[in-house]
């Protein structure tokens, strides 16, 4: 069965093998993340969400009245969670913690040690995990993926993920919610009958693209992956030494997963460009070139470049990023 099929695929990483039952399936993941905010609101409530993150998290909090608490995740320290500033931000009306790994928009993959830092600050805060690890396995640099299931006997662990990304088949809008929870907590607390309630009166992922899942998922080549890790390692090594020809951008670490890197932009050496938003706005009217203002994941001042592209289309973009820092650059 297609749960079946899934669950074998998640578990091949964990010590703890998943059942069907533990898989939902989801229209995509953006579904996924609309089914445990749904689950997890009640009043006064509140989740904790990184800065940068994606924003489909803020949407749906807000849609489901879940007040949003937001943890910083440090540059200087690629990108972890700054686990000291969440015990603070939470209290006993805290639901969850969101935590994006390998990251967009910041490109950063965690640590085993961090991971299980974060599952042992969720214990103590008697919240469970939100692990949306829709990018797993897309790594390209010298840590490996760690799925935060393997924490589940420490805190409750709600994973969500697609085929979107792995696959590269973002249109087919076919995901999951997976409980890594061998202690029954989520079971205890109604959680599961929850999730389960929300999606029966929800639809479902198309039928051919049901069908067609387990054989994708058992047969796909291992070197269908590692051709796609190859393409983003090289084109993140072409993003990570162009920008460094960019005086008024720097990038605080190199992209070790995902498709994107976060820029800091430096308004100091540009004469007339108001924050990053403005810098966006101008780039792509003058350069006819795309560029996420960090605004946008909650960072201001800051860029997402997207590196999932071919490698002459990245080097024209990156030139023409220089080329407009050369326009507007502050004359000394």
């Amino acid at each position: 069965s297609l749960k079946r099929a899934v669950a074998e695929y998640l578990s091949q990483d964990l010590p703890n093998k998943l059942s069907p039952d533990d898989v939902y399936l989801t229209i995509g993941c953006t579904q996924a993340i609309e089914v445990i905010l749904n689950v997890l609101a009640r009043p006064n409530a509140n989740i904790l969400l990184p800065r940068p993150g994606f924003p489909y998290y803020e949407a749906r909090a807000v849609f489901c009245n879940l007040e949003m608490r937001h943890f910083d995740l440090l540059p200087e320290s690629e990108w972890e969670v700054d686990l000291n500033a969440v015990e603070s931000l939470a209290d006993e009306n805290t639901v969850a913690i969101v935590i994006i790994n390998p990251g967009n928009p910041c490109g950063n993959v965690y640590t085993y040690h961090h991971l299980k830092g974060v599952a042992e600050m969720a214990r103590k805060l008697g919240i469970l995990v939100i692990a949306d690890e829709v990018y797993d396995h897309l790594t390209f640099g010298s840590k490996p993926f760690v799925p935060m299931g393997i924490f589940g006997s420490i805190a409750p662990v709600v994973t969500l993920g697609s085929i979107s990304k792995r696959w590269i088949v973002p249109g087919w809008r076919l995901g999951w919610l997976v409980t890594n929870d061998p202690n029954g907590i989520l079971k205890k607390h109604g959680v599961i009958d929850s999730i389960t309630g929300f999606l029966n009166i929800s639809s479902d992922p198309a039928t051919f693209i049901q069908g067609a899942i387990p054989q994708i998922i058992q047969n796909t080549k291992d070197d269908f992956f590692s051709k796609i890790a190859n393409m983003l390692r090289e084109t993140a090594d072409i993003c990570y030494d162009r920008i460094k020809d960019i005086p008024c951008i720097t990038c605080p670490s190199k992209p070790q997963g995902s498709m994107f890197v976060m820029v800091k932009l430096h308004l100091n050496l540009l004469a007339d460009i108001e924050d990053d938003l403005d810098f966006c706005l101008k780039l792509a009217k003058e350069e006819s070139l795309i560029i996420l203002p960090g605004i946008a994941v909650g960072l201001k001042n800051w860029l997402r470049i997207t590196f999932a592209c071919e490698p002459s289309s990245l080097e024209d973009g990156l030139k023409r990023l220089n080329a407009f820092y050369q326009r507007h650059a502050k004359k000394q």
